[in-house]
């Protein structure tokens, strides 16, 4: 016999049950690749007296990354507008997704710490990664003194390592389709290093796009990496008019990339500098 015809309604209650079962399974294939993943970072730590720390931060750090992509159908380009500058590197972005976690240590950024949200340490994988490749952990804005003490902090161990940073100055995820709001964090330690700023616009396609929540849609991401800002000149003084001109890069960057216009023509203004000419 036959099996009987599957009808439309049949369809319709079916497929949420299908789509919802498939989240489930990713999300728990999502948490053993975290998990397998520290447990092997863990296993290269240990015997190296927690010393290559690059070993495991970007060679295991990568697969796991780009492992958890695959698994919700998600690819990443790497587009490079200029040559990456040598030496101490400070990484920003915009930050609209929790996909932006997976693929940025996907990318594999060379000798790079990253400030992340101290909420996210109870995530036992997350916890255990974070610890081993060494993430400044955050807190929110709400507790701006602890904050200070925590950018001080990176300020020294980085000034004294070399080694680059990530992080957002949004701060969080925004997910309005517009660049967020600046925070100051990110341009006083630029400044205060004397660093170069490398500019990641990340454009994740809004079909993909699963913003605060965890449901990922199969798709290509964009990762523009834009010419590098020198902010070995900065002053303390200057700090919120040199976010403001980020910003606006920022803005024109996205506002770009929206238009189908490939970003590569864009250069940072001076707001004052275009006041004074005019």
């Amino acid at each position: 016999m036959s099996a009987p015809a599957l009808t439309a309604t049949d369809a319709r209650m079916g497929l949420p049950r299908l789509e919802r079962a498939l989240f489930v399974v990713r999300i728990a294939l999502t948490l053993t690749i975290m998990t397998a993943g520290a447990l092997l970072m863990l296993a290269v730590a240990i015997p190296t007296l927690f010393m290559a720390r690059r070993l495991y931060a970007e060679g295991i750090g990568r697969w796991i990354g780009a492992a958890s992509l695959r698994l919700w159908g998600v690819r990443y380009r790497l587009r490079e507008c200029a040559p990456r500058p040598k030496g101490q590197l400070v990484y920003i972005s915009n930050h609209t997704s929790t996909l932006d976690v997976f693929l940025l240590i996907a990318l594999a950024l060379p000798r790079t710490r990253f400030f992340l949200s101290g909420f996210l340490r109870k995530v036992v994988p997350i916890g255990i990664i974070g610890y081993l490749i060494r993430i400044f952990w955050t807190v929110p804005q709400e507790f701006p003194a602890e904050r200070t003490r925590i950018f001080q902090r990176a300020d020294r161990i980085l000034r004294r390592s070399g080694d680059s940073v990530y992080l957002s100055p949004e701060g969080m995820r925004v997910t309005s389709g517009e660049i967020g709001h600046f925070n100051k964090g990110s341009f006083h330690l630029a400044t205060s290093l004397g660093a170069t700023i490398v500019p990641l616009y990340l454009a994740i396609p809004a079909e993909s796009n699963p913003g605060r929540g965890y449901d990922a849609k199969p798709g290509v991401i964009d990762v523009w990496m834009l010419p590098p800002i020198d902010a070995s000149e900065w002053r303390v003084e200057d700090v919120e008019h040199n976010r403001d001109r980020v910003h606006d890069y920022f803005v024109r960057v996205h506002d770009a990339v929206r238009a189908g216009v490939a970003p590569t023509a864009i250069a940072m203004s001076d707001a004052r500098e275009e006041a004074l000419r005019a």
